[in-house]
């Protein structure tokens, strides 16, 4: 027989997520709210189930607006209240208004072409399958430290060893270079890659931001050898990192980029691949060859058409905020040599490097007893992300900082000075 739960309780819920998804999950979780579940969230913050509150700066890059940002629930309550779901037999309005504003967000003059998905992993596969379709190529190159997702497609051309190895053979013809531009010509010299994969920050990777010299390379020598570039700024797009695209900021001009996380305003899942007409190719002759059910869905078009919106009004918002955590994390790391070794990012994208992942994950747990929320890096496990969202008030980016501080400066001794390794 099985055993009632009360869902009502926090105690509940954990039991539930044991038995029902996974005791990790459910460890991990008790651990981080200290036994407490998420409640309810608005702007920076959340309400636990035991009354705290928390400075939501982690969440995985998905609330840069924040929580249910107004605009953005208004749009999607409106929705809900006229077809919250598409029939996928005849066109949809709200659906054409968000591809439409995408294009004219990311490039209306190159990138006009738009496949709509849920997620990250969404996008990475469809426009995996796009540039093989397009070129009849079947190699495809990304860069050491990469995270593409998790799906097969996508988890052959992320990095992490620990996700890929217990399922490989993945889709082949994957080859991963450094991020070093003596690492380019080689990697083309079959004339067999189909589009080269790349983000512009690696996040799950440890919040590295790559060279532009690099990406420069190897952009021009995959566009001399008839490769497509694919941009992944799913992470970093929308102003995540200061402008609309790390991308287009920098000069580079992609076939396509990929976008995620934010897009859907932290209320519907969405993702995107914009992308250029030679590209977007094998679907325009055959709208059939990659489709989702829920591609396009009403509502998430109309989340991503209010975040696009949002998210521009709040740009300037975004520079006094990354200003603050520039500065703010660099005096962190002065403070604290003996823990720190690196703080690293740009705009609302940080990552701070602790000496080992234990020190990370001390930080990590008392960060969030002390009511601030913060991300892991699943790459790089010494690193900790700081995901602020552009609704942050200055008041709540030193509240932030100081808590960090108090954290780091009540760091055990044992994970200051761990025993030595034996030989």
């Amino acid at each position: 027989m099985t055993a009632t739960i009360t869902l009502g309780t926090a105690r509940g819920a954990l039991d539930a997520i044991r038995r029902h998804l996974s005791p990790q999950l459910a460890l991990v979780y008790g651990m981080n709210g200290s036994g407490a579940i998420e409640s309810s969230g608005r702007g920076a913050r959340l309400e636990l189930s035991d009354g705290r509150a928390a400075l939501d700066f982690g969440s995985y890059a998905v609330t840069l607006l924040g929580q249910r940002h107004p605009a953005v629930v208004a749009a999607v309550r409106a929705e809900l209240d006229a077809m919250p779901v598409s029939t996928r037999v005849l066109g949809n309005g709200t659906t054409a208004r968000f591809a439409a504003a995408l294009a004219a967000y990311v490039d209306p003059d190159r990138l006009t072409k738009v496949w709509l998905g849920l997620n990250g992993s969404d996008a990475v596969e469809a426009a995996l399958k796009l540039a093989r379709l397009a070129t009849g190529r079947t190699r495809v190159l990304a860069v050491e430290g990469a995270y593409h997702g998790k799906s097969l497609g996508a988890l052959a051309v992320t990095w992490n060893a620990r996700y890929r190895h217990s399922l490989e053979p993945l889709l082949p013809g994957v080859t991963h270079i450094a991020a070093d531009p003596s690492s380019i010509p080689g990697a083309f010299a079959d004339g067999d890659v189909a589009a080269v994969l790349v983000e512009p920050v690696q996040g799950e990777g440890g919040v590295r931001p790559l060279d532009p010299g690099f990406l420069h390379s190897l952009a021009s020598t995959a566009h001399e050898h008839g490769a497509f570039v694919i941009v992944d700024e799913i992470q970093t797009g929308l102003r995540r990192c200061g402008p609309s695209l790390v991308s287009t900021d920098i000069g580079l001009r992609p076939d396509a980029v990929l976008l995620g996380k934010a897009l859907g305003g932290g209320v519907q899942p969405v993702s995107a691949v914009v992308a250029t007409e030679r590209f977007y190719a094998p679907l325009a002759a055959d709208p059939f060859v990659h489709t989702t059910t829920f591609s396009g869905h009403p509502l998430g078009a109309a989340a991503g058409t209010a975040a696009l919106a949002a998210v521009e009004t709040l740009a300037e918002r975004g520079e006094r905020l990354a200003q603050l955590l520039s500065t703010g994390l660099a005096g962190l790391a002065r403070r604290h040599p003996e823990l720190i070794t690196e703080v690293r990012g740009r705009g609302l994208l940080w990552g701070v490097e602790f000496v080992t992942p234990a020190v990370a994950g001390d930080v990590l747990l008392e960060s969030g007893r002390r009511g601030l929320m913060v991300s892991p890096c699943l790459g790089q496990p010494e690193v900790l992300r700081l995901l602020p969202p552009l609704v942050a008030t200055d008041e709540e980016a030193e509240e932030a900082l100081a808590a960090l501080d108090a954290v780091c400066a009540a760091v055990p001794e044992e994970f200051r000075h761990p025993a030595p390794t034996p030989p």
